[in-house]
């Protein structure tokens, strides 16, 4: 089915905006490809150190310069659930190329940052910082110019957008991304939350909250809930860097390490050696691009996206903004209820039907474009099956079912949960934010309270302990921006607020800091730009003032004179403790040279 009119007005106004960047970036990736296998301008002395430690037979290959080389960029460590099956992933990999006359090599690895272990830390400002040091990370392993084609070995929150950044910035060469998969259902999400909540209101002590979040986080591979990591897969399968089905099996099954093996050895078959070359840079367009933001709305993904999607798009030469977000959003259909959007994790969704259902949908209402080159070949509709092993132990691709396996977790088109993806650009005199409502109530999509001002995580919960906060109000958190102190999620916020709710009162939150995939019940306009540090007019909230969140309009205000509000002075803040300390000196750089948030808040230009 051709592409919904919205759709494509969308997308065509994204291509006449991008143009001049990405025809520039487009020069720059084929005159890279004209200069043929890159192996052929290393000198003698170059080769010989870049294949030292290989094997007779990989290094007579490599010396003849007749076989493609992959190249292998890994964020493993072990501390990560996610990224710890990844260990054993270079031998499936090296193992499969062999198999069809290839080389594979580690390139180099990536840094991975588990910002579960940093959530309401220190070691959290540098989260979002992270992406660019990956994206700088993985163009240093792959500078040594010995490839033909490039693996990925990703899953996490920052950690696949900085990986594609480097993918599209070393745009002539073919890149796939292999998931790990999720780690299998453990406590449900809805009661880990619940835990948290008796936790933070002093019910349940450390030891209860810990047995609850252990039982949750329980073994290698991704976290269940659909936060950013679990988002970043469903992007990579929707975008086309994905073999199709990879992106929802479980770690340590035999279907994963063939889906492995089947990666690896595609990744070579579409170099620039064969007939089937995919170099990434002109495989991701404006529509592979458009296509990830309306798998985000289906499946009311995360609203760390919001940021990811646009530095991603950058990379490319592509200029997507919140306003092309929002608007997709209004037109995109909620059709995904996986935790905090509803009950079931991603283990669920995947089992009621998955990606391949998911893009069947959308196909069939024209919400996305087939026309897109994927690392398959041409066209979505090869992603809409099931990846399966046959009885030989070979991979097998089944149509999608026709029929959702539970109807309370995947929904079809023309009955989804809601018109609406949930996630919505909010403008008004205190700039511009981001708010995600698909798990917040319709009667909290508007609130109205006075506001009370924080600058610190901590002084929040310290005045939900004193008993300060029972009443109706909007907190505004600021100096929590990318300049400030690198952006961190502010999920130490989610349970007081959430318990206030409960208690019947009006709450919402405005920040200039992240909330991020988990984002649930309690209204949040994050990302709110420009941030305070950059004198931005959440820098002139005073307590008291009122506060107006729509939702429904798209709309941010404090509801004061408006000469009066524009002659305040901006407040300032001692910023001095966010920069030193796990490592944040080493990030001085990062925070006086980010971007806004509406800009993908990155370092690069």
């Amino acid at each position: 089915m051709a592409a919904h009119s919205q759709i494509e007005a969308i997308t065509a106004r994204i291509v006449e905006r991008s143009k001049p960047r990405r025809e520039r970036y487009l020069d720059q990736v084929r005159s890279a490809v004209s200069r043929g296998p890159h192996r052929a301008v290393l000198s003698c002395g170059n080769l010989a150190h870049g294949f030292a430690a290989c094997s007779p037979a990989d290094k007579a290959d490599l010396a003849a310069d007749v076989v493609p080389n992959l190249g292998i960029i890994t964020a493993y460590n072990d501390m990560l659930s996610a990224h710890q099956p990844y260990e054993t992933f270079p031998a499936i990999i090296r193992e499969a190329a062999r198999e069809v006359g290839g080389v594979a090599q580690v390139a180099g690895g990536v840094p991975a940052m588990c910002d579960g272990v940093t959530q309401g830390q220190p070691g959290m400002e540098l989260s979002l910082f992270s992406r660019d040091a990956i994206a700088m990370a993985a163009g240093i392993g792959l500078s040594h110019n010995m490839f033909d084609a490039t693996v990925f070995l990703g899953i996490c929150d920052k950690i696949v957008p900085g990986l594609v950044i480097a993918a599209l910035t070393f745009g002539h060469l073919p890149a796939v991304f292999i998931p790990a998969g999720p780690m299998t259902s453990g406590l449900p999400n809805d009661e880990k939350s619940r835990i948290r909540q008796l936790y933070a209101e002093g019910k349940v002590g450390r030891a209860e909250l810990l047995d609850a979040e252990s039982k949750s986080y329980h073994g290698p591979g991704t976290c269940t809930f659909y936060g950013t990591a679990n988002s970043n897969q469903m992007l990579m399968e929707i975008m086309g860097f994905h073999m199709p089905g990879a992106s929802f099996i479980n770690p340590g099954t035999p279907l994963r390490d063939a889906l492995t093996k089947e990666a690896a050895k595609r990744a070579l078959a579409i170099t620039a050696i064969g007939n089937e070359f995919t170099p990434a840079g002109e495989m991701i367009d404006e529509r592979s691009i458009v296509n990830g933001v309306v798998g985000l709305h289906a499946t009311g993904g995360s609203t760390n996206h919001t940021l990811h999607l646009v530095a991603m798009a950058r990379a490319a030469g592509i200029h997507l903004t919140w306003q092309d977000i929002s608007e997709l959003s209004d037109i995109v259909p909620l059709l995904a209820r996986v935790y905090p959007n509803g009950l079931a994790d991603v283990n669920h969704f995947h089992a009621a039907g998955g990606m391949g259902f998911l893009i069947k949908q959308l196909l069939k209402a024209g919400l996305v474009h087939d026309d897109v080159r994927t690392v398959f070949g041409h066209g979505l509709e090869a992603y809409t099956i099931e990846a399966k092993l046959d009885a030989a132990g070979s991979i097998v691709r089944q149509p999608a079912p026709e029929e959702s396996g539970d109807a309370k977790v995947l929904a079809k088109a023309e009955a989804p949960f809601q018109p609406n993806g949930g996630l919505k650009m909010l403008t008004g005199n205190l700039g511009k934010a981001v708010i995600k409502i698909s798990a917040v109530k319709p009667e909290r999509h508007v609130i109205e309270a006075p506001a009370i001002v924080f600058h610190d995580q901590q002084e929040l919960q310290d005045a939900f302990k004193r008993g300060d906060l029972n009443r109706d109000f909007i907190a505004v958190m600021r100096f929590q921006g990318p300049k400030s102190n690198g952006m961190p999620e502010l999920h130490r916020l989610t349970p007081p607020l959430g318990v206030l709710q409960d208690r019947g009162y009006k709450v919402a939150l405005v920040t200039d800091g992240r909330m991020s995939g988990a984002s649930g019940k309690v209204p949040a306009a994050i990302h709110v730009t420009p941030e305070a540090s950059d004198a931005g007019p959440i820098a002139r909230i005073k307590d008291g003032d009122l506060i107006r969140l729509d939702a429904s309009r798209g709309t941010l205000e404090v509801l004061v004179d408006a000469a009066e509000f524009s002659a305040r002075a901006p407040a300032s803040a001692n910023l001095e403790q966010n920069e030193f300390g796990m490592g944040r000196e080493l990030f001085a750089f990062f925070r006086q040279n980010a971007g806004t948030a509406d800009n993908g808040a990155s370092v690069f230009a």
